[in-house]
């Protein structure tokens, strides 16, 4: 389990530009602090603009998986699954123009750059990495860092583990849950909790008759929650602004919320062992996450290039990572004694995914 959510932990900010250790303002380095120290402004653009795809292969993730057949279980029959989904992010968001998503006067491209293209979430590991300068009201240079790199290129992963239990009227309910898990000092922890209930509406009909086919219809809800500290310090030698005192920095920390909605028709066929279906749906998406405590901020009145001055919760980052869309599904579930395997494609607007696991049950 705890290296399940590790994966999860590997694609929730906490690699690239999301680690926590504080770096030198003059090594160039592309560290989050960095991104903080800019501005509460500019670095809430920065980071929505590289993790946007993030944000929308995971709201697509939360929402795959949850069923590869219409037909329904008997009273207190179950299945237990473990399924990976991954997300492909097209090619025109896995890069940004840094001078296009509309930053200050105080944070612009350095003279050395190479580029003014940035890699996003999901963009190239190797790429050239943008040179931003912070400058003082006067325009004048303070310090500059590196935009970071792409971290899981082209692609964005999304694992589930799931309960699924029959009802009676030819009802499930399907539950997505753990507790918290702490994953060690500097990995944070998760929760998810989601639940999900599916009524196969051909056996209201076809009662006395073989039915040709299954028919269903599902709704489902998922939620994934992610904590981390953070320990973003003043560069070496700064100090507050004058007449501003030392501030608390050791309530630091990463907060992410990431929220699913799906509504599915599905249809399906068993044909002994195997049940290819096919499902029409409607999605959404929601995203929430904040950098919460408080933490120094590069000063950029003139002249005040080695203070900082203290800002409390500096990026606050609330979407609809998926506006209401539609979305298909086809797949198959091969029913091998106890022995499920489940697999599936899905097509929804610019983003596309794959889904596939392997579960128990009868």
């Amino acid at each position: 389990m705890k290296k399940l959510y590790s994966l999860i932990t590997l694609v929730i900010l906490t690699t690239g530009a999301f680690k926590a250790s504080a770096q030198s303002s003059s090594d160039n380095g592309g560290g989050f602090d960095q991104l903080i120290k800019s501005s509460p402004g500019d670095a809430t653009k920065l980071v929505q603009a590289f993790a946007e795809p993030l944000f929308k292969g995971f709201g697509v993730g939360l929402n795959s998986g949850w069923n590869n057949t219409a037909a329904t279980k008997k009273l207190l029959h179950f299945d237990l699954r473990i399924t990976a989904n991954v997300t492909q992010i097209p090619t025109a968001e896995q890069t940004f123009d840094v001078t296009k998503i509309g930053l200050s006067s105080h944070l612009t491209p350095d003279a050395s750059s190479p580029t003014n293209i940035a890699q996003t979430f999901a963009g190239d590991k190797n790429g050239a990495q943008p040179v931003l300068r912070i400058n003082d009201d006067n325009g004048n240079k303070i310090t500059s860092f590196k935009m970071p790199q792409g971290v899981i290129q082209n692609y964005v992963p999304a694992p589930d583990i799931q309960l699924t239990i029959g009802l009676v009227h030819h009802t499930d309910i399907t539950i997505r849950t753990t507790p918290t898990i702490n994953l060690g000092s500097n990995g944070g922890s998760v929760t998810m909790f989601g639940f999900g209930i599916k009524h196969d509406i051909i056996q209201d009909f076809a009662k006395k008759v073989p039915k040709p086919f299954d028919l269903a219809i599902a709704v489902n809800y998922n939620r994934i929650t992610y904590t981390k500290g953070l320990s973003v310090q003043p560069d070496a030698g700064a100090t507050p602004v004058p007449g501003q005192p030392t501030a608390d920095f050791s309530t630091q920390h990463l907060n992410g919320v990431f929220s699913g909605v799906n509504v599915q028709a599905i249809i399906s066929k068993r044909l002994l062992f195997f049940t290819p279906f096919a499902s029409v749906g409607y999605q959404t998406a929601n995203t929430d996450v904040g950098i919460y405590g408080n933490y120094p901020i590069q000063a950029t009145g003139t002249g005040q290039g080695t203070f900082y001055t203290v800002v409390k919760d500096p990026v606050h980052i609330t979407e609809t990572s998926i506006p209401g869309s539609m979305r298909a599904d086809f797949g198959f579930q091969l029913n091998l004694l106890i022995l499920r395997i489940y697999a599936s494609y899905s097509v929804g607007g610019s983003y596309n995914s794959a889904n596939a696991g392997v579960g128990l049950g009868f």
